[in-house]
């Protein structure tokens, strides 16, 4: 049997937008004639993903990322395309299909704002027919895990926004969803919040063997979560394969970041490499990975070092590689 949750096969989805001369006269020209052209949010795009994955989505703003995610979900109609997930087409809508799913969406909220959080979950209850010992046993054990045990009975409009979506993420996994779309699930969270969504997602998925797809700006999220990642932009993917990968196809370099016991030339140190950042006291190397160990014994040999480290290339910096690359 097949252990493949999620398929895609040549996803499109295309809208039609009117365009409009500008001035009075083009809006009564348009009144009679009107030209559209596509807009293409998803352009011929395929993946697979397997039970109990957690895939990093990620791209700029407009790359089609959400959409994509909407389509998985049954909320949009493909242009064209095959789309199978848990075996089922997800624009079909069938009530089997979607009390196996969740969809959570880090700007949309789903509680009832001047109700306490547990008010909106007895309603899931119902929408999703749990019983009362599952519905019992697993907002207790969310709760526990997300530690808000303390807050459920408390407005949501009265509630923080990292403990709202905290409250967010219970209400989509009352029914214990096989499949989790997770959509910026940490926007707009402080770095304490953040650090506890991704402690979350990363125990549900390893406790429940769920599948999940993430979107999301902080690079920290997918690096943590993530060791397969799909990069997409202008609607077509431009990489799909693990995270390290990446690293090594895209940053053929490493970074040394050294600090010195006294005032040091910045030319000097531009012998050993492209010095990105340095004052008299410290410096920022970047240099090939196949030398980075000669050149780093030649600091030491030739430089007051106090402390050094060699790191990899920022993530952020290998996706705005790949995108550069894309468009060139």
């Amino acid at each position: 049997m097949s252990n493949i949750t999620i398929k895609v096969n040549r996803l499109k989805k295309y809208y039609q937008v009117h365009q409009k001369e500008p001035g009075l006269s083009g809006s009564i020209k348009s009144l009679f004639y009107r030209k559209y052209f596509d807009v293409k949010a998803v352009d011929d795009i395929s993946f697979e993903i397997k039970e109990g994955e957690l895939v990093g989505f990620i791209g700029p703003n407009g790359a089609g990322k959400t959409t994509t995610l909407k389509v998985l979900s049954g909320l949009l109609y493909p242009t064209s395309g095959e789309i199978r997930v848990l075996g089922f087409e997800p624009f079909k809508r069938q009530p089997e299909f979607q009390k196996q799913f969740s969809l959570v969406m880090g700007q949309k909220n789903q509680l009832w704002w001047d109700l306490p959080a547990w008010e909106s979950f007895i309603l899931n209850k119902e929408i999703y027919e749990v019983s009362e010992d599952k519905f019992q046993n697993t907002v207790s054990k969310l709760s526990e895990m997300l530690e808000v045990e303390d807050i459920l009975k408390i407005q949501v409009r009265k509630l923080s926004l990292g403990q709202r979506m905290k409250c967010e993420l219970i209400a989509a996994l009352l029914h214990s969803p096989k499949v989790l779309f997770l959509d910026e699930p940490t926007i707009g969270l402080d770095v304490v919040a953040q650090k506890s969504m991704r402690d979350f997602i990363k125990e549900y998925n390893q406790e429940f063997n769920a599948t999940i797809i993430l979107t999301s700006h902080y690079m920290i999220d997918v690096q943590q979560l993530a060791k397969r990642v799909i990069i997409i932009d202008k609607g077509i993917i431009l990489y799909d394969g693990l995270l390290e990968d990446i690293v090594k196809k895209f940053a053929p370099h490493k970074v040394i970041k050294v600090s010195f016991r006294r005032k040091t030339e910045p030319d000097e140190l531009k012998k050993i490499g492209e010095v990105k950042e340095s004052n008299d006291l410290s410096a920022v190397i970047e240099v090939s990975s196949k030398e980075v160990a000669k050149k780093a014994e030649q600091l030491l040999d030739k430089f007051p070092v106090e402390d050094l480290t060699i790191e990899d290339p920022a993530i952020e910096d290998i996706i705005r590689q790949v995108f550069s690359k894309a468009t060139a």
